[in-house]
């Protein structure tokens, strides 16, 4: 356990508190010190204070010396140096940047409140619907479900008059083609100018390539008949994120609504080269504003599941024979690019929850072709049930939390054979 959680072991009376908005969709939730799990005595390990180099032995020194024992408000820049950064994120000099589906900063605090301030880039101006969406999770419970509106806000994570210790995660939940979430700042009253930390990083990393499935689009609709919006898409309900949660794994998401590998999503049957993940892969996202080269080297993947062909189908089914060849060389060549970028991962090439078999079939010889060619042997591909009529569907046609949540069963019993190889 983390030294810093002694701290509100000793003595939680306050429930958590969370700034209202003015916006009609956002969701509150009340959070009382029970659901906090702060209720639980410490280990004889827990309270050695003095084992180990800790800097939140600085926070239980103070409670013994008077000169420090004074609680302030203090200002932690969203740095790497007291937050961990989970997804494809960048740190501007002033403002850290939640860019993809389920990009997150998280971190450990100690002190009597916490705050954190957000910003927004130019999307926070669109249709109140549409606007980037975010969540705020305290111990694992989300405190906060929003959409960036206005700047900057400072918006309450906990208060009280006892001092606590609580892990705070800020996550964006829509995707990166409308708009990321800014994190400036976080705020405490606190004894210590030490009392923010990142998290630990997890033993296993999933990165998920993929389309408006990964992002959780239309997830939240309440019938197929509904038309995109932000407000009903949702990154901790898409299998990716639920999948790395049964697997106790970190994420990195790359995904994109209606992108493809050859082609985008087609309504006519012609190609839409606009709409392609691989010239967007390499960056952080693919707006101008983003389209920075990613440090693959910053956050090393153990697996990496490789989820498109949805889109190409709605191409390929035009002419099954010609399409499915180009589709083919296309995959190929993008499985050179994950390879390359992710030398040591085992890649799980996978596909189905919304139809197109014929599609998976073509990504299925492909991935035999290309480890008969490169004698790579850590790549493998996996088919995805496809939705039900009788589990309903989301926004579009799309998958509905149920079909989501069956996906993630199935490709988390997947992951933990290549899992235990890692191990």
């Amino acid at each position: 356990m983390n030294k810093r959680l002694i701290t509100a072991m000793a003595a939680v009376s306050a429930s958590a508190t969370v700034l209202a908005t003015t916006s009609a969709a956002e969701v509150q939730y009340n959070v009382d010190s029970a659901s906090m799990l702060l209720n639980t005595e410490p280990s004889e390990a827990d309270k050695d204070v003095g084992a180990g180099d800790d800097r939140s032995d600085l926070i239980i020194i103070g409670d013994n010396n008077t000169d420090n024992n004074i609680i302030t408000p203090r200002k932690f820049p969203a740095t790497e140096d007291n937050t961990r950064y989970i997804g494809r994120n960048f740190y501007d000099g002033d403002t850290l940047w939640l860019v993809q589906s389920g990009s997150a900063a998280e971190f450990n605090v100690c002190g009597t409140s916490a705050s954190v301030v957000l910003c927004g880039d130019e999307y926070m101006h669109s249709e109140p619907d549409m606007r980037p969406r975010y969540a705020i999770l305290v111990d694992g419970e989300v405190v906060r479900d929003s959409f960036v509106s206005r700047e900057p806000e400072r918006v309450t994570v906990f208060s009280g008059t006892e001092p606590r210790s609580a892990t705070v995660r800020i996550i964006h939940l829509s995707e990166a083609n409308y708009g990321a979430i800014g994190v400036s700042g976080i705020e405490a009253d606190t004894y210590s100018d030490d009392a923010v930390s990142p998290t630990n990083k997890k033993d296993v990393s999933i990165e998920f390539i993929g389309d408006s499935i990964t992002c959780g689009y239309g997830v939240e609709a309440a019938s197929q008949y509904e038309p995109f919006k932000t407000a009903t898409e949702n990154f901790m309900k898409s299998y990716a994120y639920l999948a790395a949660e049964k697997l106790s794994a970190d994420y990195s998401a790359v995904s994109y609504s209606g992108h493809g590998i050859y082609s985008g999503y087609s309504p006519d049957g012609s190609r839409m080269e606009n709409s392609l993940v691989p010239p967007y892969y390499s960056n952080i996202g693919s707006l101008p504003a983003y389209a920075r080269a990613w440090d693959f080297s910053s956050a090393v993947c153990d697996i990496v599941v490789l989820s498109l062909g949805t889109n190409d189908g709605t191409y390929i089914v035009n002419d099954p024979r010609t399409r499915s060849e180009e589709f083919s060389k296309a995959y190929r060549d993008f499985l050179g690019v994950v390879r390359q970028k992710n030398q040591d991962a085992y890649i799980v090439c996978t596909h189905g929850a919304m139809g197109y078999p014929d599609v998976y079939s073509v990504i299925a010889k492909t991935v035999v072709d290309y480890t008969a060619e490169t004698g790579d042997n850590r790549i493998t591909s996996f088919q995805l049930p496809e939705q039900k009529y009788s589990n309903g569907y989301g926004a579009d046609w799309h998958p509905s939390r149920k079909t989501q949540m069956i996906a993630a069963e199935k490709l988390a019993e997947e992951l933990k054979t290549i899992i235990g190889k890692i191990k």
